[in-house]
């Protein structure tokens, strides 16, 4: 079982950046998340990024990526939580210089529109990241969503319990943990910051989507043999999907279910994870143990 590279613990008046890697967002936005920050013990630091607008973006390419690269490579920064999601991380990925990151990581924060940053973390530097809100949602995020991810900063292993859903698959593995939001893994299927789910735990979230999309997606990840050899599936929120006036005849979680047929590995629907208040903290790349009963599921951090 591999092991990926964990980022080091924060200790209180560590330096934590936030700053926004998408669309554009105000400082007025994140205030009451930089005072959840700063009651932690930790020390806020703005990117340049916040509050600077070109177009949907906070900044254009260049300004974006310099200001995540210089958080990136400075030492007495200890994580870096993006601001927002919306549109446009995938627009400076190829600005981005992660040799310092790589032998002095850090946690990178967010969900969404980040995930490509999870998934070229994870798969190609080895590194572990956290899927975990960000300050636009910090005031409208369950108690526990905010937990969980000072628990995490700190080091605490999470152990998080969930409903069964009438479709789940039952089951007990080990693995790693890698994935996000569906639409941003459908799009870098095949490109250079593409993921591997082969013998690992896949985890799917995503929102205001078409169920035909949806669909459309799940084939896509199916052909691509994204689906064949998972050791398990976690579904997360799937949020606020839309249909057509004309049905398209099953729920997210049956697309779901039915493209994963003729596989046997466990899968659960409906975790703490994505677009919703209980936002829970997931570490993708690490280790968890997932046990999917009859009654509840149990997702353990090892």
């Amino acid at each position: 079982m591999s092991i990926l590279q964990n980022p080091p613990s924060l200790q209180k008046g560590d330096k934590v950046a936030i700053l926004s890697t998408a669309r554009k967002i105000s400082l007025e936005d994140i205030e009451w998340a930089k005072a959840n920050i700063e009651s932690w013990g930790y020390q806020v630091v703005l990117g340049k990024t916040i509050g600077l607008s070109h177009e949907q973006y906070a900044g254009n390419e260049e300004e974006r990526a310099k200001d995540f690269q210089e958080m990136l490579d400075r030492d007495d920064i200890k994580a870096i939580i993006c601001a927002r999601g919306g549109y446009g991380t995938v627009r400076i990925m190829d600005l981005l210089d992660f040799t310092h990151f790589t032998n002095h990581s850090k946690w990178i924060i967010g969900y969404s529109d980040v995930t490509i940053l999870h998934a070229h973390i994870n798969n190609y530097l080895g590194i572990q990241t956290l899927h975990a809100s960000m300050p636009i949602n910090f005031k409208n995020n369950s108690k526990e969503s905010l937990d969980s991810i000072q628990s995490t900063l700190k080091g605490e292993k999470s152990t998080t319990t969930f409903p069964a859903h009438p479709l789940n698959r039952i089951g007990e593995v080990e693995g790693q943990v890698i994935g996000g939001n569906l639409s941003i893994l459908y799009s870098i299927i095949g490109t250079k910051s593409g993921f591997n789910p082969d013998h690992k735990i896949l985890f799917i979230e995503d929102l205001d989507e078409y169920l035909y999309h949806l669909d459309r997606m799940m084939i896509a990840l199916k052909r691509a043999g994204k689906l064949d050899n998972l050791k398990a599936l976690i579904v997360g929120g799937m949020t606020k999907m839309k249909d057509n006036t004309i049905p398209f005849g099953k729920s997210a979680e049956e697309i779901i279910l039915e493209h994963c047929s003729g596989c046997d590995y466990p899968i659960c629907f409906r975790a703490p994870f994505g677009h919703l208040e209980d936002n829970r903290a997931l570490c993708l790349g690490a280790n968890y143990t997932l046990n999917v009963r009859a009654e509840k599921v149990v997702l353990k951090a090892l």
